[in-house]
């Protein structure tokens, strides 16, 4: 997954100097480019790579500010969750960057990705 944030971040870069630096306050941004595809289209298919992107960079965002790893799911949790993968934070619980984003696309502004860091469960302090 850090490869995928990786080219994500590397595509967005080439085409405007978006300042995704993998820090809390990138997730503003991240909430941003969000709101700018739900604006453009209501079709989650039409748009699903770039959340996958989005979803892939802020799940290492938690692994790099809140101390996460990335894990694969169980099949439980794959189904819960609808993803294969997710992070574990320091507390031993598991969320879901990617769906979080989805969520964002399409419940609105209520579902911000930064106000999800700083109300984090689990992601160590500092």
């Amino acid at each position: 997954m850090r490869g995928h944030a990786a080219r994500f971040v590397a595509r967005a870069s080439a085409r405007s100097r978006l300042p995704l630096d993998y820090s809390v306050a990138s997730l503003r941004v991240v909430d941003s480019l969000v709101e700018g595809l739900r604006t453009g289209t209501s079709e989650r298919n039409r748009v699903e790579g770039v959340l996958f992107g989005l979803g892939a960079y802020v799940g290492e965002v938690l692994v790099r500010r809140a101390g996460a790893v990335w894990v694969d799911l169980d099949d439980s949790r794959r189904a819960w969750f609808g993803q294969s993968v997710g992070v574990r934070m320091p507390d031993a619980r598991v969320w879901n960057p990617l769906g979080k984003v989805v969520n964002r696309f399409e419940l609105g502004p209520e579902e911000s990705l930064q106000t999800f860091y700083l109300t984090l469960h689990g992601r160590k302090r500092g």
